[in-house]
């Protein structure tokens, strides 16, 4: 599947729930083709987000939009199927949270869609090189994944380096994704550092016209 890249991907954790599709709608019109979605369960990181109720609700308000779902939960195997039904797109699972990585990423892609890896901060990319073959994405934390509106991890630039180096010397062709502490201040920077999918939240949907944040936001990676 062709992107093109660098993609802003707005959270909508950090959305207006009490008017989800409103502010859906303002992503769609400001031309944003992806949507992030953060699954917290309450067990794997200190929060309960929503589940795939609302991923089918995202989909149904943005039909024709990648729905980019990132699974925070522990036993992450036993919802596929549902995120799957709900519309995911492509479905990321934490390799902190899968004891048989390689298991998790093989029975996501039987469903036809992409599989990603998400590392925590305090993980090491050195884990993950094994599967580096076998997945469409690779998700950085620039955060400690629960809550949104944290600041930036400054280490999450060497770590993208880090893993920019291991695509290039092992001629894959994942997707580098960064999540936590992204907005005016160093999108661009994120950005020129190498990463393809840019999530952010709380500096889009905080602004009091989504769309005029979210073409601020373009303008500083285009």
């Amino acid at each position: 599947m062709d992107f093109d890249l660098p993609i802003l991907a707005p959270s909508i954790l950090a959305a207006d729930f009490s008017q989800l599709g409103k502010d859906i709608h303002d992503c769609v019109d400001a031309d944003i083709n992806w949507i992030h979605c953060d699954i917290m369960d309450g067990h794997f990181v200190p929060n309960i987000s929503y589940g795939p109720s609302i991923v089918k609700a995202a989909k149904k308000s943005a039909p024709d939009a990648f729905m980019d779902v990132h699974l925070m939960i522990e036993n992450p195997d036993n919802y596929v199927d549902d995120y799957v039904q709900a519309g995911a797109d492509l479905l990321t699972v934490h390799f902190e949270a899968c004891p048989h990585l390689h298991r998790s990423i093989q029975n996501i892609k039987k469903y036809g869609i992409m599989a990603g890896v998400a590392v925590n901060p305090a993980t090491s990319l050195y884990n993950i090189e094994p599967i580096l073959e076998y997945v469409d994405l690779v998700l950085i934390m620039s955060v400690n994944p629960g809550f949104g509106g944290q600041s930036f991890i400054e280490a999450s630039y060497q770590k993208v380096q880090e893993l920019v180096d291991l695509r290039e010397s092992g001629e894959h062709g994942f997707l580098i994704e960064i999540d936590g502490g992204v907005g005016l201040k160093n999108i661009d920077k994120v950005a020129e550092a190498g990463v393809d999918v840019l999530v952010a939240g709380s500096s889009v949907f905080s602004a009091d016209d989504i769309p005029s944040r979210i073409k601020e936001l373009v303008s500083k990676i285009s």
